[in-house]
């Protein structure tokens, strides 16, 4: 079979509407997406030439809204509200009805930036999103970043002394000058910032709520101000992200560490819904419960919990094949991890087909998404919003014999037809 044309594509929840959890691709061309930014029900596409629009199912076909009021640096979005980064300000526009429509004339809310600010927001968007695709192993036919994730510039919603959070009444929130970040990630109740100057370099901190653990503090206290998560101090890490209620974080030496709510088996944890309780575990989520592809060190002094509903110290995963991860993502209650040879590995929750295996099952291992590879694909880049998944895949130079068929777990295979659900999305001569 042709290898696929690539592209980003979208997973799980409105991605096709009727026709069962296949992976749709978007109609856009990659290199014109600058950044890509979920809601629950829209997708905001930041785009190469200064627009920016939102996308969203609508019945069997998609929606789209431009952006208002000129170039666009960069956004974020929540279903209420999206954030946008202009040369000189932040404004806040109201995201009406279905289709993600913009009707308003003018923001709900503005910012002015300084001549200083604005510098500082243009030269750390000066990669983006887009600066961080980079093919899988050396393998794809479009050329890498040359930086490593650690040292791309961070994005919204880190701005100038503070950071934006589309949901909150104000939509700016200020953070002590003596905090610099490198990188910061909104869950929906709490917050999670990797410090990028000494001394707190590396260090990670934490608030927000805490009532499932996702502060990291090992307790379920909350936090109103940035508290360092003790447990990973001393642990380089390069990259974190927080969902709905857990959290994640990926080492310099590709380690996944998780913590927080596992009521879908997020944490790659066994979980409640997945022990064959009355009401839980389906016969393809049974299966997957039953996978031995990963597991959390645990003291072996201890017998293992029949399932564990809350983590509240970070925890290491131990990935299949001990893969070394080079970014996660986290959407409400499932999780992505992309590995440095270009695979992609989801669990957690997927009633909408997120996971990307070509069904609705909910999965507590690390488990191979296997289309992209049967495509002739190697995955870039992922980005989970709530309910969804947004999977970059570009082609393989030398595209391999996919590793997904197993005679043991045949439930595993998802070498899923490149027929795409829904026309709307796909460009004149996609696969």
């Amino acid at each position: 079979m042709a290898a696929a044309a690539g592209g980003w594509f979208w997973v799980g929840f409105g991605a096709a509407e009727g026709v069962g959890p296949e992976p749709v691709l978007l109609g856009a061309p990659p290199e014109t997406i600058r950044a890509l930014r979920p809601s629950w029900s829209f997708v905001g596409l930041v785009e190469a030439a200064g627009g920016a629009r939102l996308v969203a199912r609508r019945g069997s076909g998609a929606a789209s809204a431009a952006v208002p009021g000129g170039a666009c640096r960069d956004l974020v979005a929540s279903e209420r509200h999206v954030v946008v980064l202009r040369e000189a300000a932040l404004e806040a526009w109201r995201v009406e009805g279905p289709g993600a429509a913009l009707r308003a004339q003018q923001p709900v809310w503005r910012r002015q930036l300084s001549a200083h600010e604005a510098a500082a927001a243009g030269e750390s968007r000066a990669g983006g999103q887009g600066g961080r695709r980079r093919c899988p192993d050396g393998r794809c036919s479009s050329p890498a970043s040359p930086l490593p994730r650690s040292l791309l510039p961070a994005e919204l919603p880190l701005v100038a002394g503070g950071y934006v959070e589309p949901r909150a009444a104000s939509f700016f929130r200020p953070l002590s000058p003596a905090l610099r970040a490198r990188q910061l990630a909104l869950g929906h109740e709490h917050a999670l910032l990797l410090a990028a100057a000494a001394p707190d370099a590396g260090h990670l901190f934490a608030w927000g709520a805490g009532r499932h653990g996702q502060l990291g503090h090992g307790d379920l206290a909350s936090a109103a101000e940035p508290r360092l998560v003790e447990a990973l101090q001393g642990v380089p890490l390069g990259q974190v992200a927080a969902g709905g209620w857990h959290s994640a974080a990926v080492g310099e030496a590709g380690e996944l560490y998780l913590w927080g709510w596992n009521e879908s088996g997020q944490l790659g944890l066994p979980a409640k819904g997945m022990m064959g309780s009355p009401g839980g575990a389906t016969t393809a989520e049974a299966q997957c419960s039953r996978r031995p592809s990963g597991g959390l060190q645990a003291p072996q002094e201890s017998p293992p919990a029949a399932f564990i509903s809350i983590q509240a110290f970070p925890a290491l995963l131990d990935m299949p094949e001990e893969a070394d991860v080079s970014k996660v993502s986290c959407g409400s209650r499932h999780t992505a991890a992309l590995t440095r040879t270009g695979e992609l590995y989801t669990w957690g929750w997927g009633k909408y087909g997120q996971l990307g295996h070509r069904n609705t099952a909910t999965c507590d291992r690390p488990t191979k998404v296997c289309c992209f590879e049967a495509w002739g694909l190697g995955v870039a880049e992922v980005v989970c919003g709530p309910w969804t998944t947004f999977v970059l895949a570009l082609p393989l130079s030398h595209p391999q014999r996919h590793s997904c068929q197993r005679a043991e777990h045949p439930e595993e295979s998802s070498a899923c037809p490149p027929e795409d659900a829904s026309g709307a999305f796909l460009p004149a001569g996609a696969p």
